[in-house]
């Protein structure tokens, strides 16, 4: 047993630990730690693959990005935990037969002999590094499915923010059209207020009377 093997089983094990905590803690907030931890664990499986550039952009991308915006959407939302947690137990059977599921397919693909001959790297990219690699497959052979993807996430972001704004009565918008036909006298409206020592004299005024009447009662 080699030092590379050591290594495969700890991350692994950590990842596997990770990704239990990550559905079995009570608290938001550890859960997305949790997750932070077996995508490091992840990236750290990839290094061991020497594939550099998916290891570090997975740290960028997913944990420096993704996981922060995560974890500051759970600190600032007031989530019921008990109310998420209710149905944990009743759906449990589902969730272990998806795994099992997942798991099955997994084998059956890692098991062809086929697999095999695609670790194997190609003609002309024997030498060359996973960046190199990837970037010349994605702007050649996989081009087309990139900017197919790209469509469908600026489609699904323009989808959440119009069905997030549909029908809202407290959500402000601004009209350009009319903002320009606005006139000067539609811009400033004078006001005329009182100043102070007017108003301390209205106020003594004012509560004159009441002080004289309370001593005629009182005498």
């Amino acid at each position: 047993m080699n030092a590379q093997v050591v290594l495969f089983t700890i991350f692994a094990s950590i990842l596997l630990l990770a990704a239990l905590r990550v559905i079995t803690a009570r608290n938001p907030v550890h859960a997305v730690l949790f997750l932070v931890l077996a995508f490091f664990s992840a990236a750290c499986l990839w290094m061991l693959l020497q594939a550099e550039f998916l290891a570090i952009t997975l740290v960028l991308v997913y944990v420096g990005a993704v996981m922060v915006l995560f974890l500051f959407v759970v600190m600032m939302l007031d989530i019921n935990i008990d109310r998420l947690r209710e149905g944990l137990w009743k759906n449990l059977w589902a969730g272990g037969l998806v795994a099992a599921l997942i798991v099955l397919q997994m084998w059956l693909v890692l098991s062809q002999p086929r697999w095999q001959g695609l670790t194997q790297p190609g003609p002309g990219i024997a030498n060359a590094n996973n960046t190199e690699v990837l970037g010349r497959l994605t702007f050649t052979e996989y081009v087309f499915p990139l900017q197919i993807a790209g469509a469908l996430l600026l489609v699904a972001i323009i989808a959440a923010i119009a069905l997030t704004l549909r029908g809202r009565k407290d959500s402000k918008h601004q009209d350009p059209s009319q903002q320009v036909k606005v006139t000067r006298s539609e811009r400033v409206r004078l006001v005329s207020m009182r100043s102070d020592d007017a108003a301390r004299q209205t106020d003594r005024a004012s509560s004159r009377p009441g002080t004289e009447q309370s001593r005629a009662e009182e005498a």
